[in-house]
């Protein structure tokens, strides 16, 4: 059996993990995101945060918005303006669902993760989700304890 290659150019930069426990996820997907060649830099070095991002429809077009990338200290005139409002590109027909889950029934777009991809490509995945309330999150809690509890009884023997 042959060793499985990994792929230099696949990097998870930032991920957002609170997202699953604030929010019931119901489906996400992949945006490309439009970057200046700093803060591409400045990610490729692994500084980005998107935990108190948020992404929303706008005049026909889908931002991200609160997301943060370091700026690049190499960069001096022409750097990046640290939270400005970033483009992501979807399709139409995406936009148009989009839009719809979030003004007719109540979702939120929640980033998940900002990665590049198998091309080195710089993609965002978008969560489509509902927030959930405090006894849901305390629900989910406990399911994820019993599931540690369950794998190490199993584990063990028993």
């Amino acid at each position: 059996m042959a060793k499985e290659k990994t792929n230099p150019n696949y990097k998870v930069v930032a991920e957002n993990r609170r997202a699953r426990f604030d929010y019931a996820i119901e489906e996400d997907l992949e945006c490309g995101i439009v970057l200046q060649g700093s803060e591409v830099k400045s990610m490729r070095q692994g500084s980005a945060n998107i935990a108190e991002a948020y992404a929303h429809v706008d005049n026909g077009e889908l931002w991200l918005v609160n997301s943060y990338i370091a700026p690049y200290e190499q960069a001096k005139t022409f750097g990046h303006e640290e939270r400005r409002k970033r483009k992501l590109l979807v399709s139409r027909k995406e936009l148009a669902r989009l839009w719809n889950a979030t003004q007719r029934k109540g979702m939120t777009l929640v980033p998940l993760v900002l990665y590049f991809n198998h091309r080195g490509i710089a993609k965002i995945k978008i969560g489509i989700g509902k927030g959930k309330k405090a006894h849901d999150k305390r629900a989910t809690e406990a399911k994820r304890d019993w599931n540690r509890q369950k794998q190490r009884l199993l584990r063990h023997g028993g």
